[in-house]
Order: structure tokens, then sequence, then C-alpha cells
């Protein structure tokens, strides 16, 4: 399955910046050692009057981070700062945290039309748009290399072809990776962050159950289209965070590009519907298809498609959700999007056998 990004602390600090009138500044964590509550590629916006959006930490550094961000504003220039509480005694770098790692932190001006801003707007369309990007990250080097730039980059803050060239090798290796250059106006130090598409999930059926599903997949950062052939279910203001289509199941493939789609669920309660929405998506690709309802109605189902079936049945997931004991259809919609969610990060979507690392 191609990697989707399931982090969306950065439209996250994108909606709050947006309704600031006053200087902010940007911290992003670019590099961790052992235990720590984030990891490389956390942000934090913090304002002016000391508001903070985000966490770097379970609020042991947050406060110091603060002080940081008032000389970053106050001074105009990007700066490092690092904490180690692998040290029995913490207690000497001024905040007393009692954690077991250490994270090296870059603060940043970030207030509206800053090079920063602007990377963090543009990552966040392009993302969005279906495609990957980079975050270059200047960390040691001349002041004006220093901070947030994007790749693909907007015309208003451009950067340079060999920096260019390595945010193009790291969106092809998939992988975010620390970085040195030797150009003078180039950062002599820099992290490259790897940024994957947004996750795009399309729900056949637009019935009340859809309406808690819908919302869940929206806070959880993910495109979220619904469908449905009755005019009376699909209505935009229904579904306010979700596009909204009115179309039948056999024009499906028309209506949606499901090759966009790593998740689609299949949930109209009208067996006729449901046939036809699996038809669509047994001769597409989306990697997960996830069906509402008991397994004798599954397999009903999986006879009505005849030749399909076996192009369906190794991506077919139903009856979908996790067993929580979900019985309202806010919880079956939290089970599910649990579900939909562990596939996309790679996991089971079991207990964990020991207790979870702190990561």
């Amino acid at each position: 399955m191609p990697p989707v990004r399931l982090d969306s602390s950065l439209e996250m600090l994108l909606e709050r910046h947006r309704l600031l009138a006053t200087p902010c500044a940007l911290a992003t964590v670019v590099a961790t050692a052992g235990s720590t509550y984030r990891k490389a590629g956390a942000r934090m916006l913090i304002e002016a009057d000391g508001r903070i959006t985000g966490l770097l930490s379970g609020g042991c550094l947050e406060g110091d981070l603060r002080e940081r961000a008032q000389s970053v504003l106050e001074g105009g220039a990007a700066s490092i700062v690092e904490y180690d509480m692998r040290s029995a005694d913490d207690l000497i770098f001024g905040i007393g945290a009692g954690c077991e790692g250490a994270m090296r932190i870059l603060v940043e001006p970030a207030s509206a039309g800053s090079a920063a801003a602007a990377a963090l707007e543009e990552a966040s369309r392009i993302t969005h748009a279906g495609s990957s990007a980079a975050l270059l990250v200047g960390l040691e080097g001349p002041a004006g290399s220093r901070g947030t730039r994007v790749w693909p980059a907007p015309s208003a803050f451009p950067i340079a072809a060999e920096a260019a060239a390595l945010c193009a090798s790291v969106i092809a290796g998939g992988a975010s990776r620390a970085v040195r250059f030797e150009g003078a106006a180039l950062p002599s130090e820099a992290w490259i962050q790897y940024l994957a598409p947004t996750p795009r999930v399309l729900i056949c059926g637009a019935g009340p159950d859809a309406e808690p599903l819908a919302a869940l997949f929206a806070v959880l950062g993910m495109a979220v289209t619904v469908i449905d052939h009755r005019p009376a279910y699909a209505l935009p203001a229904r579904f306010p965070r979700a596009r909204v289509l009115l179309a039948a199941p056999d024009l499906l493939g028309e209506q949606v590009e499901l090759g966009a789609c790593f998740a689609a669920i299949v949930m109209s309660h009208h067996l006729v519907s449901d046939a036809g929405y699996l038809r669509a998506l047994a001769v597409s690709e989306v990697p997960y298809v996830g069906l509402l309802g008991p397994r004798a109605r599954r397999e009903r189902l999986l006879d009505d498609l005849e030749g399909l079936a076996p192009r369906l049945v190794p991506r077919l997931h139903g009856p979908i959700g996790l067993d929580i004991g979900a019985v309202t259809p806010e919880s079956i919609a939290l089970a599910i999007a649990a579900e939909v969610h562990a596939f996309a990060a790679g996991r089971a979507g079991g207990a964990f056998a020991h207790p979870p690392p702190n990561s």
C-alpha cells in the first residue's frame, strides 16, 4: 500500500495559525534519542502571549520553550535548543523533567507571511492533493539558511538546486534524513522531513450511522468522500467536513478516483446498492475495503459478485471494525475508524503484549 500521513498535527497548527494577527514562533523537533514524548517532525506553535498549540513533551519543556520563543521573536532569528533528560539529575537543565530522553528543537519565527508559515501551508496543500512533499529544516549555517522551507517550493520562497535535489531524493525514498551542505547560501546542517499524502477514505452509503464515522475520519485528518444514491441522504449539510456525492452505485468508478483512496467502507444498508459498490471496488486497487454487516450478509454479497469475488476477498474486511463491544452508531464508528487507522499504520490493531513504550 502506498504510504499515507497519519499525523494531522500540521493541519491542527495551521488551523490556529490562520486565525492569528499577532507574531508567533514555530518549534520543531528535529532529532531525538531515548524515550521522548514526541519524535522528529513534531511541531508546536507558540504565540506572543505564550499560548501554545500542540505539545512536544508531556508539559515539562513547554514553559522553557515559551521563553526561547520570546527571544526568537525579539531577535528575529531561528535558534536551536537541546534538552537531555537522560541524566539521573536533569535539574541541571532547569526544568526537572524526570524523562529518559533527549530532544533537539528548532525555534523560528513563523508569523503570517514568513517562510516557515508559507512552507507549512504549501506542504499541507500538496499532501491534501494526493502528492508527497518534503520540509527542509535548516539548522546551522548562515542566518538566512536556517528555518523551514518546502519542496516542491513556492515561487515566493525558492530553494537552491542542490537542496531541491536532496528533497526530491527524500520523497523518492519515502524517509526523512539529516543532510549537510557546503554551499555558502545553504545550511551547513539540515533535516529533511518526508511528508506522505493525506489519507483519502471513501464511505459508500450516507445513512445516519455514516455521520459519526465521517466526522471521526475528518478529526483524524483524513480526506473523506461520502457517496449515496438517495437524495434525502446525500446532503452536504449532514457531512460538513466531507465531500458529498449523489450518484448510483454503478457510477462509483466514474464519480470517485478510486486509485487515490486507501480505504473504502460499504455501509448503505441496501443489499443491491452494496453489491454495486463492491462490484466497482473489486475491479479497483483500493487496498482496504470494509463491509458493514454480519458474515452471512457478506457471503451473500460475495456470491452475487461471482467471478469478481476472488479479486475482492484478499482486501475485504467484513464484518468491519475492531471488537470493542460497540453497540451505538458512535461506538461502531470508533471501532471502524480504529481498524482503518491500524491498517494504514501497518498494525494488527490488538492490545499491546507488554506495556507500550513511551514513543
